[in-house]
């Protein structure tokens, strides 16, 4: 027994000191895999890294240029005692050679997740397959997601320098993308269209859907209980005629969340709500208490850290 926990504590201090020094231990850049590939969440795999908030990653994506500062990775994530994992897209912070760094405090902020309401358990496997289907099965082999992309000629996966996540074919044409289903959260550049919703989870700890959701209709942005019936609790109308063919969305900019309600790209938006101006990465995220945050990381000397910026729905609208 005492062997054992003394083996579980170097494991864990070797990770630690590995993501935190080392720039050799991961190739400068690897954004994209090839079809016939297949992860497996062990202990020991390539990339994984241990935070000191209890949550450990194995990236399998990385999307670097080479320098220092928060990028886009997807992999296998985990948080509290690690007994269940999501296939996620997350924030990381990396250094000069692409290495996963700062372990306490640079803890990877999940972005969009494949099974949040069906987490699975170490051994579980990812293949992007022979067909083109990128495909979860948990430990015993049973199916819990995938693309349902077989046959449509994909040929390789990619995370984008947007955190999109995405299954493309032999004209570099996207097949399938992780914006088209998202969870809680937008990255800077999203959409989110009608039809859509962010639901938030029902903890932090608990990545189910819970009770909170946004959408967006003809008539505004609307923000609700799921309750039968719903109970909106925010809502921002827009008034007038639709001019435009293409569906009713929001989008995140630098700056704000623009509302396209009759009108779309290049013309003005119909709305917006104020966000502040970017000085490092953002990301917004639908809480499990129903207010749509945005999170910047700050970058301090003493203890960068991210930190919230906005709650939109306590800023008052503004029309344009």
């Amino acid at each position: 027994m005492k062997t054992s926990k003394v083996s579980c504590f170097l494991f864990t201090s070797f990770f630690l000191i590995l993501s935190r020094y080392s720039t050799t231990a991961q190739p400068y850049d690897y954004p994209t895999a090839n079809l016939s590939t297949s992860w497996t969440i062990t202990e020991s795999a390539p990339h994984s890294i241990p935070f000191t908030d209890g949550s450990t990653i194995r990236a399998i994506l990385l999307r670097s240029p080479g320098s220092y500062g928060p990028r886009f990775a997807c992999g296998f994530y985990c948080n509290g005692t690690c007994d269940s994992y999501l296939f996620a897209v997350f924030i990381v912070q990396t250094n000069s050679g692409a290495g996963i760094t700062m372990p306490s405090i640079g803890f990877p902020q999940v972005v969009w997740s494949a099974n949040r309401n069906q987490p699975v358990k170490l051994g579980a496997k990812l293949s992007l397959n022979a067909a083109g289907d990128l495909v979860l099965r948990d430990a015993d082999g049973s199916h819990v997601w995938s693309t349902n992309t077989a046959g449509k000629h994909v040929v390789g996966m990619r995370i984008t320098k947007t955190g999109n996540l995405i299954l493309f074919d032999a004209r570099n044409t996207i097949v399938w993308q992780s914006f088209d289903h998202p969870t809680d959260s937008l990255v800077p550049g999203q959409k989110l269209f009608e039809k859509q919703k962010l639901i938030a989870s029902v903890s932090s700890t608990n990545w189910g859907k819970g009770l909170y959701a946004v959408e967006v209709t003809k008539k505004g942005l609307f923000a609700y209980l799921r309750t039968n019936p719903r109970r909106v609790y925010y809502k921002y109308l827009i008034n007038g005629s639709d001019k435009s063919k293409e569906r009713s969305y929001v989008r995140f900019f630098n700056g704000s969340l623009a509302l396209f309600i009759h009108s779309s790209e290049p013309s003005h938006p119909d709305g917006v709500i104020r966000v502040p101006l970017a000085s490092s990465a953002q990301y917004m995220k639908l809480m499990p208490d129903g207010h749509l945050r945005v999170f910047e990381w700050h970058v301090s000397v003493a203890l960068p850290h991210w930190r919230v910026v906005a709650d939109l729905f306590a800023v008052p609208h503004r029309r344009l």
